[in-house]
């Protein structure tokens, strides 16, 4: 028997979004329309307070699971496959993120930007490029950024469980 998602009590997932499988979501951690998590392979785990944005694809290969850290935000249309992100980072619009890609804590990855299989980030890098290479540190406004980022969508999360934002189903 396949594995069902396992979504804490206060997680969000917008109706809209698609979760399947050997799936995880931490505490207040939310995924949001078009988005698909399908851990039909190997498990997902998404860490407390991380959100998975609008058009985000996670999946997996069999053996190569995916682990999303706490804090992480990831930006619309994103890919993350198989890979392992760790605490407080970035991955940006548009990103890809190959199989056993591993991201430091507090990293970005800049908007468009294709980690390749294997690759590994050091903490507290920015990467940009196809391929994706590290080009600096994080600044400090930046990671005030990801901070800010991530409060953006625990309270976005909040606001649409007041139904704050009604669907419009048609005429």
């Amino acid at each position: 028997m396949s594995e069902l998602p396992r979504v804490h009590a206060d997680a969000f997932v917008h109706p809209d979004a698609l979760v399947y499988g050997d799936v995880t979501l931490g505490a207040r951690a939310s995924v949001w329309p078009t988005a698909v998590l399908r851990g039909d392979s190997a498990p997902i785990v998404v860490g407390a307070e991380s959100n998975v944005q609008d058009g985000t694809v996670v999946h997996v290969d069999a053996g190569v699971p995916c682990t999303i850290g706490a804090r992480v935000a990831i930006g619309h249309r994103a890919i993350v496959h198989g890979a392992t992100v760790e605490d407080d980072c970035l991955i940006a619009m548009g990103a890809i993120l190959l199989n056993h890609v591993r991201v430091g804590a507090g990293s970005i990855i800049g908007a468009g930007a294709l980690c390749t299989e294997g690759m590994v980030v050091p903490p507290g890098s920015l990467v940009v490029g196809i391929p994706g290479r590290v080009v600096r540190e994080v600044s400090a406004a930046e990671r005030e950024r990801i901070r800010k980022t991530v409060e953006s969508y625990l309270s976005l999360q909040q606001r649409h469980r007041a139904g704050e934002f009604p669907r419009w189903s048609g005429r």
